[in-house]
């Protein structure tokens, strides 16, 4: 797992050398193991032609690749600035595989004209390398960073489509004059990119990567803030600073270094669509455990040390259940949460005990940290700095689990992705089971998905800054992201598999960059089983009444007493039927079936008393920077209305500090 950065010439001149460096070492907590810079000058804005290059070691890890030259070295310098260069690759590295010099990034082929910085786990590598030494290749490493050359070679950039994995990969080819920048199929690696005032495309891991090499390109996109506000998310390929996008999940850049053109290519989506083939649940239940035991050996696998996330849920428990057959002494993190101030349901959130039972049943190495309300306020500013956007729900915990991880292993296993995949929000999707078209699914869900505050009070919140966004409608937004689907849904069945679908391509993504930013903040790697790509297409074809059992069957009258207790029914036993009754052979039945508890802190509770002051102080504070943009007193007005009792709005609350916070970090001139 590491940090990539880069900045590619789309002009008839060179790139700016100044910040290269500083860009790559914003980004060291994604890499703290070596360092890497290439230089790469293409020859096509000269008579000439001739291409050369130029790579280079850091003085901290000088050591692993003695042949280098020292970047910081005077001479070092001095030939940096004595030619155009096209291209800059440079490279973070957190040692996970190979942990020779021979897998130091930026990686190439023997002709030295395919480049490579990657970033990331190819989980099948083992298997593609066998099937290209068939080709006659050969390889000088043990790393996947190799395998990823090689496998482009052969079969070009279609080569991603056999990756099994995470990844977030620049690739450089001389041969043809192309780059290539390409994310994996459900966006668990970040990438971001934009194109400066200079006609540069610059790219890398994280936002601040790219403000350190330009600082002109720290400007609020109002869009992107509505949409935040809006779904406590960002649907699309926005960030928070305007020319900076994501790129999206199971895509790929290609940019022609000639003609200077770029293709934005999707390669895969999500497609959530019962199969057609006529099989027993029996069957279903039986490929379920091969994939799921398949999906943790492949992730199980490292040079390093590896533990896993142990909550009270059934998909952390079943993970460890298995993990524990590949792994000895296997270490488990748990977050707990001080309820000293905690009331109504927020006193089921603290799940220590039944993760401390799975422990003692798995013979794990268990640790746990608890949280109270000041640990919120401590990491704010540390908790926006390596966020760099507010992402979904109040995320402080996963900060500090995986700060809590990182002390023990560098490796650690994570759940994510088995609700989304499996229909483990049953409530969400009772918009689906109603619609009689797709306009009105698209409006009921739209409605349920308005997380924070009404159109109406938004309306009035964004007031400051109405003529700059202009006429955009969220819903409109919203509705694009569902086209994705199945626009020409008629069953109840072909609903919910599109709110499967618009969850997994919005919630679950937003879920995964708040778990690579924390991880990677704490030079941690998060892997993700559930994610496994066969596993996947399993999961996508699995009848909805596997997933969700009778409350698929049954239509949603509330008006009707009966129907709402259905409802209720479906609460309590909340989905995720097969894997449920899977993880029923793996861990004890009674927490298989229990009742689904988020990882969330009593935050509703805190905000009212402990943190009152720290909330009044910032939110309450007329020159605080959000009012550049916000209208003051319909804040003030709905913050109150959680303070005094009268509304919950700790989501709300939680997404203007945290808004705040990233104002003062990044709009902040003095």
């Amino acid at each position: 797992m590491c940090g990539i950065a880069g900045v590619i010439s789309l002009k008839n001149k060179g790139i700016e050398v100044d910040h290269l460096v500083s860009m790559v070492d914003s980004i060291a907590h994604r890499g703290p193991d070596d360092a890497g810079y290439l230089f790469f000058h293409t020859g096509l804005h000269h008579s000439s032609k001739v291409s050369f290059f130029q790579a280079f070691s850091d003085k901290k890890f000088s050591q692993l690749s003695p042949l280098l030259p020292i970047i910081q070295d005077k001479a070092s310098q001095n030939e940096i600035k004595l030619h155009d260069w096209d291209i800059f690759l440079g490279h973070r590295r957190l040692t996970i595989v190979d942990s020779s010099a021979a897998g130091h990034q930026p990686m190439s082929d023997l002709s030295k004209n395919i480049w490579l910085t990657y970033n990331g786990e190819i989980y099948n590598f083992k298997e593609i390398r066998k099937e290209l030494e068939t080709y006659g290749y050969r390889f000088a490493s043990k790393s996947d960073s190799e395998v990823i050359i090689y496998a482009y070679i052969q079969w070009g950039i279609d080569c991603i489509n056999r990756f099994n994995g995470m990844f977030a990969f620049g690739l450089y080819d001389n041969f043809k004059k192309k780059f290539y920048l390409a994310r994996d199929r459900y966006g668990i690696k970040p990438l971001y990119y934009c194109i400066d005032d200079c006609n540069n495309f610059i790219f890398a891991s994280e936002n601040k990567a790219i403000i350190t090499y330009d600082r002109k390109l720290i400007s609020l996109d109002y869009h992107a803030l509505l949409e935040y506000f809006t779904f406590q998310n960002i649907f699309t390929n926005k960030t928070l600073f305007k020319d900076i996008k994501v790129l999206e999940a199971g895509h790929y850049l290609e940019i022609d270094l000639q003609s200077k053109k770029i293709i934005n290519q999707k390669y895969w989506d999500f497609c959530f669509q019962e199969s057609l083939e006529i099989r027993s649940e029996r069957v279903y239940q039986e490929e379920l455990e091969g994939l799921f035991v398949q999906a943790i050996q492949r992730q199980a696998v490292a040079d390093v040390s590896l533990g896993s996330y142990l909550s009270g849920g059934i998909d952390s428990g079943g993970i460890c259940a298995i993990a524990t057959r590949y792994v000895q002494n296997l270490n488990t993190f748990t977050i707990g949460f001080d309820l000293t101030s905690a009331k109504g349901i927020e006193l089921g959130f603290d799940e220590r005990n039944v993760s401390e039972y799975l422990s003692y049943l798995f013979k794990t190495e268990h640790y746990e940290m608890v949280l109270k309300s000041g640990d919120m306020e401590r990491c704010l500013k540390d908790f926006t700095y390596h966020l760099e956007e507010p992402r979904v729900g109040q995320s402080y915990p996963n900060y500090y689990a995986a700060k809590l991880a990182s002390k023990f292993v560098k490796i650690v296993l994570s759940g994510c992705g088995g609700d989304e995949l499996f229909g483990g929000y049953p409530w969400r999707y009772y918009s689906a089971m109603q619609s009689c078209s797709f306009e009105d699914y698209v409006d009921k869900y739209y409605l349920f998905w308005q997380r924070l505050i009404s159109n109406s009070s938004l309306k009035k919140l964004f007031n400051p800054i109405s003529k700059e966004i202009g006429g955009v409608w969220t819903r409109d937004i919203f509705r694009n992201v569902l086209q994705g689907g199945n626009v020409n849904a008629k069953t109840k069945e072909e609903y919910i598999n599109n709110s499967l679908y618009f969850e997994a391509k919005t919630f679950l993504h937003g879920l995964l960059m708040v778990e690579d930013k924390f991880s990677m903040a704490h030079s941690l790697e998060t892997r993700v089983p559930f994610l496994d790509n066969d596993l996947v297409d399993f999961a996508q074809k699995v009848p909805i009444k596997l997933k969700l059992g009778k409350v698929a069957s049954s239509r949603i009258n509330e008006n009707n007493i009966y129907q709402k207790s259905l409802r209720h029914s479906a609460n309590k036993y909340n989905g995720k039927i097969i894997l449920r009754k899977l993880m029923a052979k793996m861990i004890p039945k009674e927490i298989a079936k229990a009742k689904k508890q988020g990882f969330s802190s009593p935050d509703k509770s805190w905000f009212e008393g402990e943190s009152m002051e720290f909330v009044k102080e910032r939110i309450f504070d007329k020159n605080a920077m959000i009012y550049n943009f916000f209208d003051y007193d319909t804040c003030v007005s709905l913050v109150r209305e959680h303070l005094n009792g009268q509304q919950n709005r700790r989501l709300f609350i939680w997404s203007l500090l945290n808004f705040n916070e990233w104002c003062n970090l990044n709009l902040n001139k003095e």
